[in-house]
Parts: C-alpha cells; sequence; structure tokens
C-alpha cells in the first residue's frame, strides 16, 4: 500500500479525508521509523508499502470498524500498553489530533524514539512513560481506572493481556486489543481472565488487510466492575501465570 494508496482507500472505503498536513506527519514518521530502525530494533517492517499496510492502516483499523466509540468522545483519554514504535496510539493520534494519548512501554530506547517522533509531528497531549505495564496500575498509581480507552497491539496473549489493561480503564470505558487469526481462540482462553477484572466482550470484527490475505481481529471489551484491587498482580506474574480458569 503505497502513501497515495493509503490515502484513496481511506478517502473511497471510508470517507476519510487525510489533509496534507497528515500525509507530511506519516511520511515523516516512516523516514524516522526506518532512520532509527538501523540504531535501534524497533520493526522488521521496513518497505514503505509494507509500513503504511501493516502498520499505519493497520494501526488505525480501531476507528475505521468502532468510529462510533471515537466520534462520541473525541478528546477521549487513550493508554496504548506496550506502543514499541508507537502502534497503534501515534497513527490513530495522527488521524484524530484530540485525543489524549500516554503511551506505556518497557524499553527505553523506544521511549526515546517517541520522544523525537512526537517532536518531530507536532503532536501535543501525548505523555510517555517508562516502565512495565503492572508498575502504573497499583492500586494508589493515578492512572488506574482512569482511561476512557486502553489499546494493545501485539504484546502478549489474552489472558495476560486484559491483567495488563483492564486495571487501567476506568468503570464504563473500553479496552481494545488489536489481534491477528488466533484473536478468537485467545479471547476464548480469556473469557475467566476478562470476567475477573470487571471485563466483558461487547464486539468482535474480523477482517484482512486490503488485497492480503492476512487476518486481523479486533476485540472490543468493556469496562462493567470495578478490577479488585490484587490486579495487576507484581511484574512478571501476568506472563508466568496467566488468568487462566
Amino acid at each position: 500500500m503505497s502513501p497515495e494508496l493509503f490515502r484513496q482507500t481511506l478517502a473511497q472505503n471510508y470517507q476519510i479525508n487525510l489533509s496534507d498536513q497528515q500525509m507530511t506527519q506519516f511520511a515523516q514518521y516512516f523516514e524516522l521509523l526506518v532512520a532509527t530502525n538501523k540504531q535501534v530494533n524497533l520493526t522488521s517492517i521496513t518497505a514503505v508499502e509494507e509500513v503504511y499496510l501493516k502498520h499505519f492502516y493497520d494501526s488505525i483499523t480501531p476507528y475505521l470498524y468502532f468510529k462510533d466509540l471515537f466520534d462520541a468522545n473525541p478528546a477521549m483519554t487513550v493508554c496504548d500498553v506496550g506502543a514499541g514504535a508507537g502502534f497503534p496510539s501515534i497513527p490513530l493520534k495522527i488521524l484524530l489530533p484530540q485525543l489524549e494519548v500516554t503511551i506505556i512501554d518497557s524499553l527505553n530506547k523506544r521511549i526515546t524514539f517517541l520522544k523525537t517522533l512526537t517532536t518531530t509531528l507536532g503532536l501535543a497531549d501525548v505523555t510517555l512513560l517508562h516502565g512495565r505495564a503492572e508498575e502504573y496500575a497499583t492500586p494508589k498509581s493515578p492512572l488506574r481506572a482512569s482511561f476512557d480507552l486502553v489499546l494493545s497491539r501485539a504484546v502478549a496473549a489474552m489472558p495476560v493481556l486484559a491483567e495488563f489493561c483492564l486495571p487501567y480503564v476506568k468503570l464504563n470505558g473500553y479496552f481494545l486489543a488489536l489481534k491477528g487469526q488466533k484473536g478468537a481462540s485467545e479471547q476464548a482462553a480469556a473469557q475467566y481472565a476478562i470476567a475477573t477484572l470487571g471485563g466483558k466482550v461487547i464486539a468482535e470484527k474480523t477482517f484482512t488487510l486490503p488485497d492480503t490475505d492476512q487476518q486481523r481481529d479486533l476485540i472490543l471489551i468493556e469496562k462493567k466492575k470495578v478490577t479488585p484491587n490484587k490486579y495487576p498482580r507484581k511484574a512478571g506474574m501476568p506472563a508466568k501465570k496467566p488468568l487462566i480458569h
């Protein structure tokens, strides 16, 4: 997917008309990603057509498939857990500049890249935090139960991911997991964890990336109950002993 096809696809299929400024921001994002990737391992995907499809387009699919959720609260607070090189939250922020984004990542080199990126792109209301997901969601943390929407892409299996993310979601807020072709089976395995942490799956969208057979799965979970204070467990425990009944 070339940059121009990226723009055309959004316009023709979703009535989303990217401005020249937004196209410039995506171009700057690509250039900085590839340049930095030579020193810091951010992604194995570096060809322009692949980046625009598998990173940029893929990252904005939450808006494409759950547009009403975003349109109902244009300035919603969003937390991206384990964003890596900024996916999915930075492409969403370019698309929807009013979003208030917080990114948590455990590798400081990635946070350093994201600081340079957000400055280069002129993005406001982006907070970058270095640390593990479990560390910022403790009962006394101001970030706990504070976000309208928590996103995560390619970080962990759903039973683990639910424990990373649901503690950050405010009551009646949402957790949206961006998954590949194993999304449905992961969701089934995570039912106990999701319920234990106060969530309920309310929607799932399965699709393929344009002109490919690469399946994607978006799993939308609403926070119905307060997460018990004992979750998340201490760093490392969710992955070692997932909440599987």
